[in-house]
C-alpha cells in the first residue's frame, strides 16, 4: 500500500510542471494577444496589408489556443510574437 501511494504521489509530481506549462503558455498567449490588440490601437497608420497581416495571424493564433493541448498554447504563443513584432515595427 506505501508503495502504491509512493508511485502515484511521485507520477503527480511529474506530471504537473507539463500542467503548469501549458498553462503558462496559454497565459502568455492571452497576454500576447491582448498587447497585440492595444499596438493596433496605438499605432493607427498601419497599412491595410499589414494590419489584414496581423488580423490573420491573430486568427492562427486564437485558433491553436482553442485546440486546447500543450503544442496549441506554444504555437499560439509563437504567432502572438510573430503579430506583435508585425504591429510595433511597421
Amino acid at each position: 500500500m506505501k508503495h502504491a501511494l509512493l508511485a502515484g504521489l511521485l507520477l503527480t509530481a511529474c506530471a504537473l510542471p507539463f500542467t503548469a506549462n501549458a498553462n503558462d503558455d496559454n497565459n502568455q498567449c492571452q497576454m500576447n494577444l491582448s498587447k497585440v490588440r492595444d499596438a493596433k490601437v496605438a499605432n493607427p497608420h498601419l497599412s491595410d496589408a499589414v494590419k489584414s497581416d496581423i488580423d490573420t495571424t491573430v486568427h492562427r493564433a486564437e485558433a491553436a489556443l482553442a485546440r486546447h493541448n500543450d503544442d496549441g498554447g506554444r504555437e499560439c504563443v509563437a504567432l502572438t510574437q510573430q503579430a506583435l513584432q508585425k504591429a510595433q515595427s511597421n
